[in-house]
Parts: C-alpha cells; structure tokens; sequence
C-alpha cells in the first residue's frame, strides 16, 4: 500500500505537472528552433509573442464569458484560441516586413538580428503590459478536474489523492497534436519541404526555384501558431502575468539549445528534460521517500534539493554543460 501511495505522491506532485511544463516548453522551443534552423538568428522576442498570442486569447475569452457563450466542460479559451493565432500572426508577419526583412536584404549578421530582436521584445513585452496589465490574470472556465483527489481516494481507499487538472490533460494532448500536425507537415508537404530545403542550403534551395519570402511567411505563420498555443496553454495551467512569459525566455532557449538548437526532435527531447529537472530538483520528496523507505529512514525535512524560487537555474547549468560538453546538443542542431 505505500508502494501505491508513493508512487500517486509521484505522479501527482512530478510526472504530471512536469509532462504539463514539458509540452508547454517543447512547443515554445520548436518556435524558436524553426527560426533558427530557417531565418537563422535567435529570436529573444519569442517569449514576449506567446504573452501577445496569450493575451489577445484571453481578451477574446473574456468577451465570450461575458456573451454567454462556452464549450463546457472544457475552456472557452479553446475558441478564443484561433483569435489569438491570427493576431500574433499578424503581429510577426508585420514585425518582420517593418525589421527583420531589412536586415536580412542587407544579410546582415546574426548577432545584428539577435540585438534587433531583443529591441522587438522590449516592444513587444510594454505592449502587452500596457493592454492588459502587469497583475496575474485569470481566465480558464470549464470543468476544473479531469479526476479529483477526493474521488480517486474514494475509488482505490488509498491514502493519496490523484488530482489531473484539465488544463495539464488538455495541454498534453494539444501538444501531441501539434507536434503530430506540424512532423506531417514538414515532411510530407510541398512546403514543408522547402523549408526543410531553405534550412539545409539556402542558395541551393533559390536555384531550386523556392520563393524565399513564402518560406520566411510560412515560417512566421508556424511560429504564430506555436507561440499562440504554448502561451494560452501555459496561461490556463498556471496563471497569465506578461513578466512570467520572460522569464521563461530561459528555459525554452535551453530546450531548444540542449535538444539541439535547427531540430525539432531535439527541441521536443529539451523541452521535457529541462521541465522534469526543473520539478525533479525543486520538488520537496518528504512524502514519497516517507512512504519509500522504512521509518527509520525516513527525512525529517522536506528533502528539498533547491527552493522553486530557483528552478530556472537548473535549466540555466543544465544549458552551460551542454554547452561545454556537447554545443551541438543532444541530436544534431543547425538543421531541420
């Protein structure tokens, strides 16, 4: 019986709040990865687009709460999702015909767009807090569990409760989805194609006949999307506030960087690695190794390796040794 109770402890306190993080973060690294391995530059405004895509769901979630309308049990953030989709596309697609495509005519370096794209962020990050604030926002609606701890209590006689919140169930079947969407796509489409094309030899791709400006379209576009999605899911499973979207700036970065910085596998591959260190490290084991181990041997403190105040410096050492061991990262990076 404690065996069972140590392992609902388990995966009520790690495996699904990580595997919730973990999609979030794969998704939010495959935007960036898709830039890189495609435009070629590290976009430090991803985090400031997925509060945009976030923000503008949430408005829109708003207004349908106040118009009665909903899809009960779920979120009424889901319709409101294509919304947010469109306007984030919007967003980037004007973003990278007033800044980027300059700098790209002039093929200037990639240290110049990063440095641009920090001041797209900064931009993007006082929009975003001027619309809607700097204060935790909530709009999630809905059936609030998918199984509560009472009832999971009531059905095993276990003394721990297995509590799966919707919002962690729907961002992991969402993401399973448009991780699916978006492999099809790259691999089986005429466009996808050549934006695999374009990422592996631009000049070769061009004498190709491939129209440059649909791939850096599409691109922007795919990116929208992810962001839009990754930022709104994030928003539902915790809470939205702009100034958390940049903070997680650092760990979606070592996502893509660990997994291998052009790769969407090895984005995917980071995404969950840094989100399960992350709670792994940050989490107080008390109650699983207090049914795990004999009573003798039971901690007296919370068994806590690092204060949760803190986790984003475990994704930041895990980011500095691959860096020093393997730069590549786990799967080859630099392509598509």
């Amino acid at each position: 019986m404690d065996f069972l109770n140590a392992l609902v402890a388990l995966t009520n306190f790690v495996i699904i709040p990580a595997t919730a993080y973990g999609s979030q973060l794969a998704l939010g690294a495959l935007g960036v990865t898709l830039i890189y391995g495609i435009l070629r530059f590290s976009n430090f405004a991803h985090g400031d687009t997925m509060a945009f895509g976030a923000m503008v769901t949430i408005l829109v979630t708003w207004a349908f709460q106040k118009m009665g309308v909903s899809i009960a049990p779920l979120p009424t953030a889901l319709l409101a999702l294509p919304f947010g989709i469109a306007a984030t596309a919007a967003l980037v697609i004007g973003t990278d015909r007033a800044v980027y495509r300059f700098y790209r005519e002039k093929k200037a370096a990639p240290v110049t767009l990063v440095i641009v794209s920090m001041g797209v962020m900064f931009v993007m990050n006082g929009l975003v807090r001027f619309i809607i604030g700097v204060d935790d926002q909530r709009f999630g609606d809905g059936a609030r569990f998918i199984i509560s701890a009472r009832d999971f209590k009531e059905m095993t006689g276990l003394r721990e409760g297995l509590a799966i919140k919707t919002s962690a169930g729907l961002t992991i079947i969402t993401a399973v989805i448009v991780v699916a969407a978006l492999f099809w796509f790259l691999n089986k489409t005429r466009t996808g194609k050549s934006m695999r094309a374009y990422s592996d030899n631009e000049d070769l791709a061009l004498l190709s006949g491939i129209n440059p400006e649909r791939v850096v379209m599409v691109t922007w576009l795919i990116v929208a999307a992810l962001a839009t999605i990754a930022g709104t899911l994030y928003g539902l499973d915790k809470s939205f506030k702009p100034f958390t979207y940049f903070q997680l700036l650092l760990p979606i970065f070592a996502s893509a960087i660990v997994g291998g910085l052009g790769n969407p596998l090895g984005a995917i591959a980071g995404g969950f690695l840094i989100a399960y260190s992350e709670v792994a490290v940050t989490y107080a084991w008390k109650k699983v190794l207090t049914y795990s181990l004999p009573e003798s041997f039971a901690p007296e403190g919370l068994a806590q390796l690092l204060s949760t105040d803190y986790k984003h410096a475990v994704s930041f050492v895990i980011l500095i040794i691959v860096l020093l061991f393997k730069p590549t990262g786990l799967f080859k990076g630099k392509s598509v």
